[in-house]
């Protein structure tokens, strides 16, 4: 199935507890109709200090949201 929705593409998010944000589109993942908002679905990752990371600490990171969840606002 063929996505209307690109990269680069401007969303509003129509269901769930983001409803209401909007977001550039950063990633479309077609095989599993989900895509990655800017700014949507962001959740806390607790990190260990590591080599590249000395100090450690909580980070934001971004899921994917279901593109069903989604309506196009603009296009690229």
């Amino acid at each position: 199935m063929k996505l209307k929705i690109k990269k680069g593409d401007t969303v509003k998010v129509i269901a769930g507890d983001d409803k209401g944000k909007e977001g550039r589109v950063l990633e479309i993942y077609p095989t599993k109709m989900t895509i990655l908002v800017d700014g949507v679905n962001i959740h806390k990752k607790h990190t260990k200090p590591s080599q590249q990371n000395q100090n450690g600490g909580i980070v934001d990171t971004s899921l994917p949201i279901n593109y069903s969840n989604v309506q196009l606002v603009s296009a690229k």
